[in-house]
This record gives C-alpha cells, sequence and structure tokens, in this order.
C-alpha cells in the first residue's frame, strides 16, 4: 500500500499527510503531483464532522450488502436457461465466477484495502492514470450503478402485481414506483447502519425459501433433465445468456466506495467479500438444480418470477407465496445496497475535488444527501425503460469501467511493485495480467453481442462524460462551484 508519511513531512499548508508508495524518495513538498484539486481548507476549520461519528460497518452486514450488490438471491437468473438450457446455465453459474467474479473480488479485496476511502474504483484509476480517467470512471460506473437501480422498482411491482392486478401498469404503476423510491430512499438517508441491519434481515427471509425448495426437491430429482442443451446449441440465445450470467455474477467492486465507512478494512473488506462469494455462488446453484432437476423443461416459462411457480410444484401453494414474497423484499434490498453505494461514490468524488463541494455534505447520520437525492432522481428518470433494455445498457457501461479497473490495477503492481498492501493477490506482474485477460475477453463477447441501439445509447453516455470533465474545470475555474479535496484525506501519488 502507499504508507503516511508523519511530522515534519507534513504539507504545511493543509496539514495532510501525504502518501508515497514503497521504496520512493519522498519528492519535495511543493513537487508531488496529486489526483485532485489542491485543497483549499484545513484540518482545524470545523468540529467533527458527520462522517466520524457514524458507526462503521462490521463483516456481517458487510457481507449482505456485498450479497444485495451483487446479486440478492435467485431472481432474474431464470433467463439463463429460457436462454441456452439447463446444463449451460448449470455450467455457466459454475464456470463464470471463475473468469469474472473471482479475479474482480480478489482485486476488489487489494485494492479496497489499499485505498480505504469513499471514493473507490474512482481513486484506484486517478492514482493510476490521472484525474481525467479516474473521473470517466466514476461516471460510468455511478450511471451503470443508477441504471440498474432503476430495475428493483420495477421487479419489486412485477413480483406484486399478480396479487395486486391494479399495479400492471397506468397511473397506479406509476404512482407506486415513485412511492417504493421514496420509501427506500429515506431509509438510505437515515444511516448505512439501517441499511445494513435491512440487508440482513432482508437476505436471510430471501435465501430461506430456497433453502427449504432445494430440501424438498431431493426425492423429485431427475439428474438427466440437467443435461438439456437448447436445440442442440443452435438455438442458444448468446446474448441473453451472457447478459444474464454477466448481471447476476457482477458489481464486486462497488462495495469499495464504501471502503471509508468499514470497521478495519484491511481485514474485514477481504473476510466479506470472500464469505459473499461463497453465498452468492451458492444461492444460484442449488435452486437451479433444484428447478431444473424436480420439475419437467418448459423452457419458454422460464422468465423472471418463475421461481415462483417451481415453488408451487415442489412445495404447494405455501412455498410458492413464499418465494414470491422473498423476491419483492430481495429487490428492496437491492435498492438500497445500490444506493449506498451510488451516494458514497459521490461523495468520495467530491472529497478529492472532482465534484463540487456539495456533494460531500452528509446529514446528521452521516450519509452524503445530495448524493442520495441525486441517484433517486436518475432511478426515477430511468424507470420507464423495459427489463431487457435496462440489463444491456448497464452492463456494457459497466464493462467499460471494469477495462479501466484492469488497466489500472496492473499498472499499479508495475508502477509501484514494492507498496505495502494489506491484502495482496499471491500473483506477481505477469500473474496479474493473465488474471484479467479472461475478464477482458469476456467484455469483448459481452460488447459484441449488444445490439445498435443499446452499444449507441453507451457510446453517447461515454462521450457525455468525457465531455463533462473539463466542464467542471471550467466551472471551478470560474468559481461559479466550489471544489476542494477534503483535509483528512492524504495526496495520492499519481
Amino acid at each position: 500500500m502507499t504508507e503516511l508519511i508523519s511530522s515534519p513531512n507534513l504539507d504545511s499548508a493543509t496539514e495532510k499527510p501525504r502518501i508515497v508508495t514503497g521504496n520512493s524518495s519522498l519528492p519535495p513538498v511543493n513537487e508531488h503531483v496529486s489526483i485532485g484539486v489542491t485543497a483549499t481548507t484545513t484540518a482545524g476549520d470545523s468540529p467533527p464532522s458527520p462522517a466520524r461519528l457514524a458507526k462503521k460497518i462490521s463483516v456481517l452486514p458487510l457481507v449482505f450488502l456485498i450479497f444485495y450488490e451483487v446479486s440478492g438471491g435467485p431472481f432474474g437468473i431464470e433467463d439463463s436457461v429460457k436462454a441456452a438450457g439447463p446444463l449451460l446455465a448449470i455450467l455457466g453459474f459454475i464456470v463464470f465466477p471463475f473468469i469474472w467474479s473471482i479475479p474482480e473480488a480478489l482485486i476488489t479485496a487489494e485494492m479496497g484495502t489499499m485505498f480505504p476511502e469513499n471514493g473507490g474504483y474512482v481513486v484506484w484509476v486517478s492514482s493510476a492514470l490521472g484525474p481525467y480517467w479516474g473521473f470517466q470512471q466514476g461516471w460510468v460506473k455511478w450511471l451503470s450503478g443508477v441504471i440498474d437501480n432503476a430495475l428493483y422498482p420495477i421487479l419489486f411491482l412485477d413480483y406484486l402485481q399478480s396479487g395486486i392486478p391494479v399495479l400492471s401498469n397506468g397511473i397506479p404503476r406509476i404512482a407506486a414506483v415513485l412511492g417504493v423510491t421514496v420509501v427506500l430512499t429515506y431509509l438510505n438517508y437515515r444511516g448505512l447502519s439501517i441499511v445494513g441491519l435491512a440487508a440482513v434481515l432482508l437476505g436471510v427471509f430471501s435465501i430461506l425459501p430456497f433453502v427449504v425448495m432445494s430440501f424438498m426437491s431431493i426425492p423429485k430429482l431427475e439428474p438427466l433433465r440437467w443435461l438439456v442443451v437448447s436445440k442442440k446449441m443452435k438455438g442458444v440465445d448468446w446474448n441473453l445468456y451472457l447478459n444474464t450470467l454477466f448481471w447476476n455474477l457482477n458489481y464486486w467492486d462497488s462495495i469499495s466506495t464504501l471502503s471509508g465507512e468499514v470497521d478495519n478494512p484491511s481485514k474485514t473488506l477481504p473476510r466479506a467479500l470472500f464469505y459473499a462469494l461463497v453465498l452468492v455462488v451458492v444461492s444460484y446453484i442449488f435452486p437451479i438444480l433444484a428447478g431444473t432437476g424436480a420439475v419437467p423443461l418448459d423452457q419458454k416459462l422460464w422468465t423472471d418470477g418463475y421461481f415462483a411457480d417451481i415453488g408451487k410444484v415442489i412445495g404447494g401453494a405455501w412455498l410458492g407465496w413464499w418465494i414470491q414474497a422473498a423476491a419483492a423484499t430481495s429487490n428492496m434490498g437491492m435498492f438500497l445496497a445500490e444506493m449506498s453505494s451510488d451516494s458514497f461514490q459521490l461523495l468520495g468524488m467530491a472529497e478529492r475535488g472532482m465534484l463540487p463541494e456539495v456533494f460531500a455534505k452528509r446529514s446528521r447520520y452521516g450519509t452524503p444527501w445530495v448524493g442520495i437525492l441525486f441517484s433517486a432522481s436518475g432511478v426515477i428518470l430511468l424507470s420507464w425503460l423495459s427489463f431487457q433494455e435496462i440489463v444491456a445498457a448497464e452492463n456494457l457501461l459497466y464493462c467499460s469501467g471494469m477495462v479501466m479497473e484492469f488497466i489500472a490495477f496492473v499498472r499499479l503492481r508495475m508502477k509501484y511493485p514494492a507498496a505495502s498492501r494489506p491484502f495482496k493477490i499471491p500473483v506477481g506482474v505477469v500473474g496479474s495480467i493473465l488474471m484479467c485477460i479472461p475478464p477482458t475477453v469476456l467484455i469483448g463477447f459481452i460488447a459484441a453481442f449488444s445490439n445498435l441501439k443499446v452499444a449507441a445509447v453507451s457510446l453517447a453516455a461515454v462521450v457525455i462524460g468525457l465531455v463533462m470533465q473539463p466542464c467542471l474545470k471550467q466551472v471551478e475555474k470560474k468559481g461559479w462551484l466550489k471544489f476542494s479535496v477534503s483535509s483528512h484525506l492524504p495526496d495520492l501519488m499519481a
């Protein structure tokens, strides 16, 4: 990692500890390169902030926050069976974690403990490639997160509309989307301790019915059903298949934007990522084995919400209703976790001088209320998109951000090989490059299979980010909005 240099090597203007890496010599105070705007505040200017008073996150709530950032349970994996059949669906959820989830989780553990602050991956990319590309990383990842979060109020209502038909369309549905968004946004405003507790309770409630279903399916299992492939491979919908796998097994890095809120992140973050990885994979494999092995296959029925029907077949109506309720509440958990990550990312960027200072303001509960409002507004504006369009668009944007993360990871390994890292993946520079090749190839496949409309929208979003950063620099230069680097953060060597 980087190491803190204590007095007398403090920057006299800001009294901030500066960070240098490994064995590199300390440059003169006025010659170091920082990733953001020079700080305009000093350490003694203000009383203890809500950030210092907020309760830090421990391992258990962090595990379930990661669980909801990535998964939330097997809701939404049904399309993998529809797209490719049971065999490829099962193999996908076994093999895909090795190609994508494990490398991403390991990189998150190393980089998140190396830079334990709320900017997360924005800080990683900034320290490796400079503040311009750090901003681009922040833009595409925040936008993909908000697009992703626009799904959850919609899915929540989709699971309820069979019991409450009035929610299927029209003004009642619009009002319900707004109502759900407002209520869940308020919970985020009330603090991470409440969000963490809610994540644990919702997670247990969402997972339990599938544990019950898996055990009840054992007498009905016919293993040969697992070997069916969609029309002997010719009928595989690769676009739907890959997007479904990717959407259900990515976003491990999102928790990095909460690193500054984690208790003892150097130990807590890697442990929580490991436990969450096991929990996510198990929560996919066993339900899909039970559903495809205990019920005769009708591929066209395997769409969102089909697990509730499978539950009724295996265990009766009560199990089907439990799964349906679990699916609805799971979407609440995913919304809460994603909103926390998105809003704290904006706070972290503001603390590094990349966004106006107002984004760094916290409520009395320690939450970034401006970031929460911006993220909630984005969710409401995007909620008119269809499910498939949302998944494809956010996947493509997310991929562009992941490419920058992989480059930053390798570049920091090459640039600062001797830097102290609280958690370090046991590979060298060559190993780190090799580890990033399979997920990068996968990104290429996902981009190749995306349709023209999604690609055009994603490209337009990227172009907006390329223009936005220099525009914000002009806003800062003109003094129209105030930008500053928080005094409690060390300078990161570019």
